[in-house]
């Protein structure tokens, strides 16, 4: 039988430079698009100046009044983080420092993303999760408006791949907090299912990103014995974005953020996502297969599921991302590495390529066993 210990465990790879991002409070992040996360840490001052002025302004200023409408006491300090999504403002409301989120693109898909935000914080309040979480303040899901407290720490990782691995330390508090939410058994009725499986299947077979035999197999698995009938017992709670980058790292352990995607999954969907950002951290990887299928073959046959949907996701945002580079030719500054981002971005989508046929060998060598 091959295990998921070695099927899917990639060799070592020269390190990678990591993205750059942009910089002052307005400036959008270069891809990938959450490189830094809002996250300042506790025993620094809040500092800076809003600017209201021109557009942006104008924009910022409707989002400002809106968390006023729901949180009155809130004074807007600094932009953590603009993209054309979202705007992240820090301020504080009383003598606590606070977070306030709001939606700027209010497509049905976003608005529907930002809602279920919402309701996974309100149901928090009072089914706290086994790690540690912003705390819910204000919420208005209508204007698609959020405030939650500002937690101390720094990221695991500043971008969503990182280009070299983490302290083994603070991988190993990563993976304990991940391991503590995925075993939390909450009501189930609090939360929902925010992925499809069969669905996704499906449509990156339709984009052409799955061949026959890789939607059959994947198939095959969904349709064997750990998941015949949606058992109870194969659910798992899950982040649902669990990247380094939406972890950040605080004395007192651990705090999980940005629960937009929040609900039950197939086991393992977490880990998967983990392993597919830890290109550079071998080690890494072999522990998080352990785990994935210490529990039996139903749990490892999960866990490949997702790790199969998790780096085609991957590969198709990367490649929007090249495809975007190449027709803005931009003359590209260069990174630490003396490569330009364009540049960067297509030796990623290579290592995903490769994650991607590792998973695939380790998929069709699952299906053999069953």
């Amino acid at each position: 039988m091959h295990t998921a210990s070695s099927s899917v465990s990639a060799s070592h790879r020269p390190q990678r430079a990591a993205f750059q991002t942009g910089t002052g409070p307005f400036s959008a992040p270069s891809f990938p698009n959450r490189a830094r996360r809002a996250a300042v840490p506790a025993g620094q001052p809040l500092s800076g100046r809003i600017d209201l002025s021109g557009a942006q302004g104008a924009q910022l200023r409707m989002a400002v009044a809106a968390v006023h409408r729901i949180c009155p006491e809130f004074h807007p300090v600094q932009v953590l983080r603009r993209s054309g999504r979202s705007v992240l403002i820090v301020g504080t409301t009383g003598r606590a420092t606070a977070v306030a989120k709001c939606l700027l693109d209010r497509s049905p898909v976003w608005t529907e993303r930002f809602q279920h935000e919402i309701a996974v914080y309100r149901a928090f309040v009072r089914n706290r999760p086994p790690v540690r979480a912003p705390r819910l303040i204000a919420a208005d899901p209508e204007n698609c408006t959020l405030v939650i407290e500002r937690m101390p720490g720094r990221p695991a990782a500043l971008t969503r791949h990182p280009a070299e691995a983490p302290p083994r330390a603070d991988l190993r508090a990563v993976l304990g907090a991940v391991g503590r939410l995925n075993s939390w058994r909450p009501p189930a009725e609090l939360f929902e299912r925010p992925l499809d499986y069969s669905s996704r299947i499906s449509r990156y077979h339709e984009l052409g990103l799955f061949t026959d035999r890789d939607r059959g197999d994947l198939q095959k698995l969904l349709r064997g014995r750990a998941f015949a009938g949606g058992a109870r017992g194969m659910q798992q709670f899950c982040h649902g974005d669990a990247l380094l980058s939406n972890i950040l790292l605080a004395p007192t352990g651990p705090v999980l953020v940005d629960w937009e995607h929040a609900g039950w999954y197939l086991p393992g969907y977490d880990l998967a996502t983990l392993w597919s950002v830890l290109g550079d951290a071998p080690a890494a990887r072999r522990h998080i297969s352990q785990l994935a299928q210490r529990n039996g073959p139903d749990e490892r046959d999960a866990f490949l599921v997702n790790l199969m949907l998790v780096l085609t996701r991957e590969i198709r945002t990367y490649e929007t991302a090249v495809q975007r580079t190449m027709r803005e030719s931009v003359a590209a500054t260069a990174t630490a590495s003396g490569l330009s981002p364009g540049e960067e971005q297509r030796l990623l989508l290579r290592r995903l390529h490769d994650d991607c046929a590792l998973a695939r060998r380790a998929v069709r060598a699952a299906v053999g066993t069953r």
